[in-house]
């Protein structure tokens, strides 16, 4: 079932590079086939490849002169299931009950983060906590309550005012009724815009560029009012090809539609290869069992770093584990994760 990706469906983007000259850049949809309409967060991938790659399965990649992709993919929401054997362990995660719960990323100052966040983005400062036996704190932050929305969550480590977020980390998207008025509003607080506004290459819609006090990248697009304006988190892949297989089985996730973009022109150096920084960390995901949802992974292709299992102390079951490219998700049992909230 293929559709507009609403405003109210946040997106998750991977995106890389090849060595080529010439390079084109495309966006894939996923979404649910079962509930579209859930507010679930969505994946959007990138990568380049050559022509020789290029693909035309369920997606109808159109092909061009130049190489570069970015994917859009939404997590599978609907009803609990049943048992589930290992034959069909990659049919149950298309049924699992997932949803995107907060992206986590290390800042230099938490407080002037948070103030950023509040009085530029407009999110909400939903918990904060410190853990001084562990030398570090965090705040959450965003548009709604976290057992129904997209979230941030900041971690402060004593003592280390400075990350490197490397090229690997793109971008988080926010929907905003008016980008001007929001960047005018950024300029007066001091913030750094990088990217006026104006219509996206290729289309109408109204972007801009904006950057935190660490340096992380936001991209203001303009949309009818949603309640879920965080909206996009962008990573970059070294073969889209590999991560769609990989997020589609592993993930659940099902594709909705690809959008080409040939005037993005480029050339890399970095045949694929990124440096991932430390400042960015994990996506966090809910699933109904972390333990089903391991197995999956483990026969896309991934590789289980956490085996599932309850949390020392607080007994919140998870499993964490990388894509083929490194980047690190963290699954987190739902029912847990709502105990965790109260």
């Amino acid at each position: 079932m293929a559709f507009q990706v609403s405003s109210a469906q946040p997106c998750f983007s991977l995106r890389a590079f090849s060595s080529y000259t010439n390079n084109y850049k495309a966006r894939v949809y996923y979404a649910s086939a079962e509930n579209p309409s859930r507010r679930i967060a969505l994946f959007q991938l990138g990568t380049a490849i050559s022509q020789s790659q290029l693909f035309d399965a369920n997606a109808k990649l159109l092909r061009t002169e130049t190489n570069k992709l970015e994917t859009f993919m939404l997590p599978v929401a609907a009803e609990p299931t049943t048992s589930v054997t290992a034959e069909n362990v990659l049919e149950w995660t298309k049924r699992d009950n997932r949803r995107m719960l907060h992206a986590v990323y290390r800042v230099g100052n938490l407080d002037k983060t948070i103030k950023f966040y509040t009085e530029c983005l407009g999110m909400k400062l939903l918990r904060k906590r410190d853990i001084p036996e562990e030398r570090y704190s965090n705040a959450f932050l965003g548009y709604g309550p976290e057992d129904s929305n997209f979230t941030v969550e900041l971690t402060y480590n004593y003592g280390v005012d400075k990350y490197d977020i490397g090229t690997g980390f793109g971008h988080f998207g926010i929907a905003v009724e008016d980008v001007a008025k929001m960047v005018e509003l950024i300029k007066t607080k001091r913030g750094k815009v990088t990217q006026e506004p104006g219509p996206v290459k290729g289309g109408n819609t109204v972007i801009a560029f904006v950057d935190d006090p660490d340096g992380y990248k936001f991209e203001l697009i303009e949309r009818r009012p949603t309640s879920e304006p965080l909206c996009q988190v962008m990573l970059q892949v070294g073969d889209l090809d590999r991560s769609i297989d990989f997020y589609r089985k592993g993930f659940g996730m099902e594709l909705l539609r690809i959008r080409d973009n040939p005037e993005y022109r480029c050339t890399s150096s970095h045949h694929g290869e990124y440096d991932k920084g430390n400042g960015y960390g994990q996506i966090a995901i809910g699933t109904n069992d972390v333990y089903k949802t391991a197995e999956a992974i483990k026969l896309s292709g991934g590789k289980i770093i956490r085996e599932p299992g309850p949390l020392p102390g607080i007994n919140t079951k998870i499993t964490v584990c990388l894509d083929p490219d490194g980047w690190k998700t963290a699954f987190v049992d739902n029912i847990d994760f709502l105990k965790e909230l109260e």
